[in-house]
Order: structure tokens, then C-alpha cells, then sequence
């Protein structure tokens, strides 16, 4: 096969780019104001974890238009390389980063960090390379997670689980067979939100049974719910479809919590609802909106380079910062120019892993990896 035949690129859909750079933002900002909220109840941009559920639709709705007419000229393992070249960088330094400012988050909500061995913190920093979850034996932090150094590791685990199955299984099926897993991945997600004990879909970092539940459910849906939007939408031309998919999905992240403790499986309505209507109605808007003038040109594609880098690099920094909030317990008023540094921080540093890491060595593992497909 030759590589000029698999690696030609299709344009991008800006607005998507920039609506992921949105969406990670958000996950920042949205993780930042957690070390000071009581519970979810009254945290401030109560929804920003539904920003992973909406990746998970972004990403299956592109990965169909970008590979579904290409399997004629492209196998299964050609398709394996060209996600590892792109996502795999990242998922080191994320695990590296990770590393070096684990011991910096020694903290009351992590006692024990001071008596991790570094030989032990370094295990699960290789084991967190290749995304295989760790034992608990190997639960260095205490929360059980999957990669305790960079938690947000769980969502590309299940992110590879989805391009797997696209890959072997799914690429293959009809539209009405795709539909049919899409409307019983939808009735999963669903009665996971309605059900849920605390009346959101939150969690699937952890191998624990439950936490599997919430991982598969909260990927099924969105991620083939994307291929299937792909694959039967019509778009058309909207305008400013920059700016209102952007504030639609600023204004279902940051919505108050619904129902509060009295009435969980509103809040949970929310949630599915959210995934379920409101998620595919941003990808229309986007997908169907042009971008045009320089500014909103620049800005789509700065939001697009960071949105990946951001939100797997950010989480290190939030230890650091959800420990010390909660050691010293400060008002964000208190807080706020700590805040202000660690999102700013995550901004500089996800750009400067993108620019003097990700990118090259991308460059490189394109020569290497793809250069006989």
C-alpha cells in the first residue's frame, strides 16, 4: 500500500477543533473549582464531566468521516498505527508529568504519597505508558485508579476500546445494525444516569465492576452515536455556527446542578438528555458552521492543538492544587490567584508539550511507523 494512498489528509471541520478546545477548558476549569465545592451538588460548572462524553461523540463522528471510505485501501493494522502515531505521545508525557509532580502532592488527601518508593511510582509510570490499567496493588495514591498518576488516563483507555471495536467489528455494519447498538447503548446509558446513587454519570476511572459499568456505558453511546451522526447526517450552512455551538456547550457544562439531593434522577435526566440530544445537536452546529476571517480562524485552530495536550497533561497540576485547597481550605476568593496559575499553567504547559514534543515526534513516528503504508 502505498502512503500516499492512506496518509492523504481530508480537511479538518474547524469548529469541531475548536469546540474540543472548549470543552477541555472547561474539564480545567471545571476540575479547579471542584477542590473547593462540598459535593457535586453545589460545585460551580456543575456538568464540565459531561465534557468527556461529548469527546467520545467528537471523536467517533470524526473518526467516520475520516476513515470509513478508506478500508478498501487501508487494513486493520495500518488503522492501529495511525491512532497510536496520534494519541500515544501524549499518554507518555501525560504518565512523565505525572510522575514528577507526584510527590509534590503529598498532602492531607494523600498522606501516604511520601511513602511511595520511587521504584514503585516508576512501575506505574511505564505500565501507565502503554494505558493498561494497574492493579491495586499498585494504587500509589489511594483513590483506585486506573493511572494513578494521570486519572484522565481512564477515558483513553476506553477511547483505544472504542477505536478497537470501530476497527474489527463496527466499521462493517449497516446503518440500520449501527443504530440498533447506538439505540441499546443509548437505553444503557440511560438507566446508568436514572439509577446512579448520586444522580450523574460521573466515574469509570477504576477497574471495580461498578466503574467498569460507568466506563463502557458513558463510551458506547457518544462514541458510536458519532459514527452514526456521521454517517446519515445532512449538513448544511449555518452562521456563526462557531458561536453557538461554543456557547451551547459552555452553557450545558456549566449548568447548576437539577433535582438537588431530594431528586437525583433529575439531574441524571439531565445527563443523558445532554449526551443523548444536545451533543449530536452541537456536532450539527459545528460540522454544518464555516469559519472565516483571520481571528476566528487562529482561535479554532489554538483551541484545536490544545484540546488534546490540555486535557491529558492538566490533572498533575490539579493534584497539586486540589491538595494544597483542601489542606489550607481557602475561599476561592482566597484562592483564586492559585487558580488563576494552575489554568494558565495547564495552557502553557499542554502548548509547550505540543510544539517541542507531541508535534515532532509525531513527525517522526510518521517516517518510521506509516512510511511503508
Amino acid at each position: 500500500m502505498e502512503k500516499s494512498t492512506l496518509l492523504i489528509s481530508k480537511k479538518h471541520y474547524p469548529i469541531l477543533d475548536g469546540l474540543r478546545g472548549v470543552a477541555a477548558l472547561m474539564v480545567v476549569a471545571f476540575h479547579i473549582f471542584e477542590a473547593h465545592a462540598t459535593s457535586h451538588l453545589d460545585q460551580i460548572i456543575n456538568h464540565g464531566y459531561l465534557a468527556v462524553d461529548f469527546f467520545f461523540l467528537l471523536s467517533g463522528f470524526v473518526i467516520s468521516y475520516a476513515y470509513d471510505d478508506r478500508w478498501s485501501k487501508m487494513s486493520v493494522a495500518d488503522f492501529f498505527k495511525i491512532r497510536l502515531v496520534r494519541l500515544q505521545p501524549m499518554v507518555v508525557m501525560g504518565m512523565i508529568i505525572g510522575a514528577i509532580c507526584f510527590y509534590f502532592q503529598d498532602s492531607v488527601l494523600w498522606p501516604a504519597i511520601h511513602e511511595v518508593p520511587v521504584w514503585k511510582m516508576l512501575v506505574v509510570m511505564f505500565i501507565g505508558f502503554t494505558l493498561i490499567p494497574v492493579s491495586s496493588s499498585l494504587d500509589i495514591r489511594g483513590w483506585q485508579e486506573m493511572h494513578p498518576l494521570n486519572g484522565p488516563g481512564w477515558s483513553l483507555f476506553f477511547e483505544y476500546i472504542g477505536n478497537i471495536l470501530y476497527a474489527l467489528f463496527v466499521r462493517k455494519f449497516s446503518n440500520t445494525a449501527l443504530a440498533i447498538l447506538v439505540f441499546l447503548s443509548g437505553c444503557l446509558l440511560i438507566h446508568l444516569a436514572l439509577t446512579s446513587p448520586n444522580g450523574d454519570v460521573i466515574g469509570g476511572w477504576s477497574l471495580e465492576p461498578a466503574q467498569l459499568h460507568i466506563g463502557f456505558s458513558r463510551m458506547l453511546f457518544p462514541f458510536f452515536g458519532g459514527l452514526l451522526l456521521h454517517r446519515i447526517v445532512k449538513l448544511t450552512t449555518i452562521k456563526n455556527g462557531f458561536f453557538w455551538a461554543s456557547l451551547l456547550t459552555i452553557v450545558v457544562l456549566a449548568m447548576p446542578r437539577i433535582g438537588g439531593s431530594e431528586h437525583l434522577w433529575m439531574n441524571g435526566l439531565y445527563d443523558s438528555l445532554s449526551i443523548i440530544i444536545l451533543f449530536p445537536l452541537i456536532v450539527y452546529l459545528g460540522a454544518s458552521g464555516e469559519v472565516t476571517g483571520k481571528y476566528p480562524t487562529r482561535i479554532c485552530k489554538f483551541l484545536g492543538e490544545i484540546s488534546y495536550p490540555i486535557y491529558i497533561t492538566h490533572y498533575p497540576l490539579i493534584y497539586i492544587y486540589t491538595g494544597w485547597a483542601v489542606g489550607n481550605k481557602p475561599s476561592f476568593q482566597q484562592a483564586f490567584p492559585f487558580a488563576l496559575l494552575t489554568f494558565i499553567g495547564a495552557i502553557i504547559l499542554a502548548y509547550t508539550c505540543l510544539k517541542l514534543y507531541d508535534e515532532p515526534v509525531r513527525i517522526w513516528l510518521k517516517q518510521k511507523v506509516l512510511k511503508n503504508n
